[in-house]
């Protein structure tokens, strides 16, 4: 298990991406846009929890205009490291 205390800066939209396992996790502070490919689009604030599913893209999880500090839970087989991939998950 990998857990990160990650901060995005203000209004950064870094893009689709996807991970090679999954993650969970709960924003400490500030907000974002959350969307999961193909379900509805959320805003997550202070407290609320997440969930993205591995190999499958995250098309949104973008900062808004107060930034987002969240920690994410990454649960991996020993020996594999967390990895995130810009663009869209391969069919």
């Amino acid at each position: 298990m990998e857990v990160r205390r990650i901060r995005i800066a203000a209004n950064v939209h870094p893009g689709a991406h996807w991970h090679n396992g999954p993650v969970f996790g709960v924003i400490e502070s500030g907000s974002v846009y959350f969307q999961v490919s193909g379900e509805q689009e959320s805003i997550l604030r202070a407290g609320d929890t997440f969930y993205e599913p591995a190999n499958e893209t995250i098309a949104r999880f973008d900062a808004t205009e107060e930034g987002v500090t969240f920690i994410g839970w990454f649960p991996l087989p020993a020996g594999v490291d967390a990895e995130l991939t810009m663009g869209s998950f391969p069919v």
